[in-house]
């Protein structure tokens, strides 16, 4: 028996930065930093993004043309994973590499939006019996002749 999850939408598009001026700016202006902070937040590495700063002048040394953010990508297939958001990995990867900085802006707006309508709850694990010290175990004779003590 399969169990369907439907999936949802980007909670804003790719383009959509008058949603979160703040978030915009500061991606404009200092995207490795607000790239380091979403990879921070999403629980990886802070320091993931800066492979994507690192991997095409290391590849390029190697004589490997890379033109393809990894950490963008990475990080957004996972985002896309965990949350269940309607892509594939092609849109990731063309996303990535036309407008990097608008991909970490809308990943940053959608951690935002899930921190935000995320339900907490509190288990508490169950209380504790204890026996007295001076009793015998008790014995449960089950359904199939195995006898379990405690």
């Amino acid at each position: 028996m399969a169990i369907s999850i439907q999936q949802t939408e980007w909670n804003s598009g790719l383009c959509d930065c008058f949603e979160s001026i703040s978030t915009c700016c500061y991606g404009f202006w200092c995207c490795p930093c607000l790239a380091c902070t979403v990879s921070e937040r999403f629980g990886e590495n802070r320091c993931l993004p800066l492979c994507d700063l690192c991997s095409p002048a290391v590849m390029s040394a190697c004589g490997i043309p890379l033109f393809v953010p990894p950490a963008s990508v990475a990080l957004r297939a996972s985002l896309r994973n965990r949350y269940n958001i309607k892509g594939s990995i092609c849109k990731d990867i063309i996303a990535s590499c036309f407008c990097v900085s608008c991909v970490w802006c809308q990943m940053h707006r959608e951690l935002k939006y899930r921190k935000k309508n995320t339900i907490t709850v509190n288990v508490q694990p169950a209380p504790v019996m204890m026996a007295p010290v001076n009793t015998a175990p008790a014995v449960v004779i089950g359904q199939q002749r195995v006898i379990m003590t405690s």
